[in-house]
Formats: structure tokens, C-alpha cells, sequence
């Protein structure tokens, strides 16, 4: 399947470049072991860690491993242990700037773009602007020509696979495309940092 695919050495080295050059600082990782090994490498001890809701986090067990080990100050439990009615927008205020936001995102173009795409926004404050530190875990297969194939990617094949991942987990109908985030360029290259996997992991 055309969105299942890993890239080929060509289309990699075209990403990374390109990533680079826009501010994006990319690491490669040949695993999906290897990738959790080199993220955990470059989370700081004791760090304040927010996971965003990803598939890619959940297989690498990473999600388990920030949230439970101990080793970091791990945002999403806070926010599972307050009431939203009553804290509401305390919880917001902490999910927007955690200082780190680690998670995945759902296209990369060959000249350097990042597209992200959510149905409630929570995870875009932090990849935009509000984290200081910001770590993307990404396969190699999320890797598209140009921004049309990175919107087809997204309704075509990651929309239906995240609909049943929400029904299944929240009972809702499903899920929708409700806002996207388009990195062209980071203007502090020292914020972001993609591991690429040559490995399917995620949508």
C-alpha cells in the first residue's frame, strides 16, 4: 500500500536535507527499538514531559515509559487526576507549554514540510509554539512528495484508521480532520527534533 511504504534512500536523503535546512534537526533511527533507545537518550532525567495522543508513542512504549517509570515529570497523569469542569483551564494552560512535547505527526514532504493533523487542537500549541523542546517520532513510510500527497495521505488512510482508533476508545462516532498544522520552517533550530525510523510505527 502506497501509504505503508517505507521511503527509499533517495527520498530520505531529500527529507533530512531539507528538514535541516528548515530548522528541523533529524535523527535516524534504523528501529523501532532503536528510535525509543535514542528518545529516551534525549529526554533529560527529571524533564517535564507532555505525551500527545499518538500511536506511535503507544507501540514504542514509550507512552508507558514517560508516564509511569518515574524518571520524568510526566504531564499527562497531572491532568488525568484533575476535574475538567472545575480546572479546565488550568489543564489547558499545562498541555499547551509543557517543556517537552513529544508525540508523532502524520506527513513529512520531501522539501521539508511537517503536517499535523487533530480533531481537538490539544497537541498543537505545544508543537507550534509553547514548548521550548519539541521531539517528533516519525516512520520513514509518513514520507510524501509534496503538501497534495500529505492531505491525501491524511483522509485517505490516516483519518479512517484514527476514526476506528476513537470509536473503540472514547465511543464516538468518530474522528475529523477539525484543524491542521503546517510546519514550513522552525525559526529556532535548536526546538525540534524528528527521529526518523525506518520502520513502520504509527499511521
Amino acid at each position: 500500500m502506497k501509504w505503508t511504504k517505507q521511503a527509499d534512500q533517495k527520498s530520505l536523503d531529500n527529507t533530512m536535507k531539507a528538514l535541516n535546512e528548515n530548522g528541523v534537526k533529524v535523527i535516524v533511527a534504523e528501529s523501532a527499538r532503536d528510535a525509543k533507545e535514542k528518545a529516551l537518550e534525549i529526554l533529560p532525567h527529571n524533564a517535564e514531559v507532555m505525551t500527545m495522543t499518538s500511536e506511535t508513542l503507544r507501540e514504542l512504549g514509550l507512552e508507558t515509559e514517560i508516564n509511569e517509570s518515574g524518571k520524568f515529570d510526566a504531564v499527562k497523569p497531572k491532568l488525568y487526576s484533575m476535574n475538567r469542569e472545575t480546572h479546565g483551564k488550568v489543564m489547558q494552560q499545562i498541555g499547551a507549554a509543557p517543556d517537552w512535547s513529544i508525540g508523532s505527526v502524520h506527513a513529512v514532504t520531501e522539501d521539508g514540510k511537517v503536517v499535523v493533523a487533530s480533531n481537538t487542537g490539544s497537541q498543537l500549541p505545544g508543537y507550534t509554539y509553547g514548548s521550548p523542546h519539541v521531539l517528533w517520532i516519525v516512520g520513514t513510510h509518513k514520507i510524501v512528495k509534496n503538501l497534495d500527497e500529505a492531505m491525501a495521505r491524511i483522509y485517505d488512510h490516516v483519518l479512517p484508521l484514527e476514526s476506528e482508533r476513537a470509536k473503540k476508545a472514547y465511543g464516538v462516532p468518530g474522528s475529523n480532520v477539525s484543524k491542521l498544522f503546517i510546519l514550513n520552517r522552525e525559526p529556532n533550530p535548536d526546538r525540534i527534533t524528528m527521529i526518523l525510523v525506518k520502520e513502520n510505527v504509527g499511521y
